[in-house]
């Protein structure tokens, strides 16, 4: 199979679709590899560095859109790429189509076949490529919010973890899924007072051993949420 990938073009994109060591894995296998001049340059990898491995570099996405079998990218297609796309190519990227209607019509009127990562399941249900966003976003948000809080930036001007003689600062994670145990390990790294909500009891059981007491767990209700 010849595989494309295409430099991301939407706004603050930085990543891209495959590194080199996952060309090196495809070209092991047997496959081909074409990657969009400098599609990788922003996070570090080089041309030389995909060429070092065996693939191609070319130097549009109109071209890497005309040859690939299949077309592996980071964010869901633009509108100009939608258009780029054709019956029984391979789109392998993340769609998040629920609200994104225009998108979703551009993709059935291309006649592609549009893999979403995010709907990928394995062999017990989990959702192996969209965890490792989720773990993104989850640690993150910690991370912006302390820095939302300073002064200069129209915070409070307190610091998570608190000092001697000041008490840290309290936070609270709504939900103990992926996203918010991980928001959960960052806070309580950072030295937070961490109180953790969810529905299932069973979750909260398991958050409680997971964190051994660093953090309190609570049943979410309207009344916890307000309180």
């Amino acid at each position: 199979m010849l595989v494309g990938v295409p430099k991301e073009i939407k706004n603050r994109e930085y990543r891209v679709g495959l590194t080199p060591a996952s060309v090196r894995e495809l070209i092991a296998n047997g496959h081909e590899v074409i990657v969009q001049n400098n599609a990788g340059f922003e996070i570090g990898f080089t041309n030389d560095m995909y060429e070092a491995v065996g693939a191609t570099i070319i130097d549009t996405a109109a071209e890497i859109f005309a040859k690939a079998d299949m077309i592996v990218k980071v964010k869901e297609p633009q509108a100009v790429e939608c258009e780029m796309l054709r019956p029984g190519q391979i789109l392998y990227t993340y769609l998040h189509l629920a609200p994104d209607p225009e998108q979703t019509q551009g993709l059935i009127k291309s006649g592609a076949i549009a893999i979403a990562y995010e709907t990928v399941t394995d062999d017990f249900g989990g959702l192996p490529l969209l965890a490792p966003m989720s773990e993104v976003a989850g640690r993150m948000s910690i991370q912006a919010g302390a820095h939302a809080l300073e002064m200069s930036q129209g915070g409070r001007g307190m610091l998570l973890g608190g000092v001697p003689g000041v008490a840290p600062a309290k936070v609270t994670v709504i939900g103990g899924g992926v996203v918010g145990t991980n928001a959960a390990r960052m806070a309580v790294g950072m030295g937070a007072d961490v109180t953790i909500l969810d529905r299932s009891i069973r979750r909260l059981q398991q958050l409680d051993d997971i964190f051994k007491g660093s953090v309190k767990t609570v049943f979410s209700t309207q009344d916890a949420v307000e309180e």
